[in-house]
């Protein structure tokens, strides 16, 4: 069952989501939604061109990184070595994020339309939402943003212009959460690219202990 928000702040029992774990269509893009959904682990997940509301997403399994966990090929130590590419913490994070909707912008179903941009760059601005960056001299060839609430981290997007340069971002923010005790990053979504990295399925109890103690 897919449940019908309205301009009150709540969400249903995520619990209660459907098998492709669709929980809710409504709602508003606002601080205090967001914070609210990933809070229970629930996400915005829609096409901007065939959507006129919000649709809301929490699958029953997470697809996660531990960040101890992360896995580094021996490429991609070979890659970190030649010390081409330098890093950076939410230094530019409209950039990243206008990366990430560039890249997919004419795709069937793009979701990362000007109102995400706009609800997530007020989330970075008030503190809850942060970039990493990957820069070749002064270009900026690769990064990442995301969500985050105490020690967990909710990826939403990454981007490459360069080979791997999404990895590189993903392997930094990883390392950075190592040295600051940070817990869990939230893939959401299962791909190829993230399970070659450590990333693997936990239950949505075992997440919500994970997330309820950052």
């Amino acid at each position: 069952m897919v449940y019908q928000l309205d301009d009150d702040l709540w969400f249903p029992d995520p619990r209660l989501a459907d098998e492709d774990g669709c929980l809710a269509v409504g709602g508003d893009l606002s601080i205090d939604r967001l914070l609210l959904a990933y809070q229970h682990g629930i996400f915005p997940w829609f096409s901007f061109r065939d959507n006129e509301e919000p649709v809301w997403y929490c699958p029953h399994e997470r697809f996660v990184i531990f960040p101890n966990e992360i896995h580094i090929s021996h490429s991609m130590r070979t890659l970190l070595n030649k010390k081409k590419y330098t890093f950076t913490l939410n230094e530019d994070f409209e950039g990243v994020i206008h990366n990430c909707s560039k890249l997919r912008y004419e795709e069937e179903g793009a979701w990362l339309g000007e109102d995400i941009i706009k609800a997530y760059t007020e989330l970075h601005r008030q503190g809850f939402a942060a970039s990493v960056e990957v820069w070749e001299e002064e270009r900026l060839v690769g990064g990442l943003y995301g969500v985050n609430i105490g020690s967990a981290f909710f990826g939403e997007s990454m981007f490459s212009l360069v080979p791997s340069g999404s990895k590189l971002a993903l392997i930094h923010l990883a390392k950075t959460m190592q040295e600051l005790n940070g817990s869990i990053i939230d893939c959401q979504l299962k791909t190829a690219h993230l399970e070659s990295m450590g990333g693997r399925y936990i239950s949505y109890d075992e997440y919500m202990k994970l997330i309820s103690s950052c």
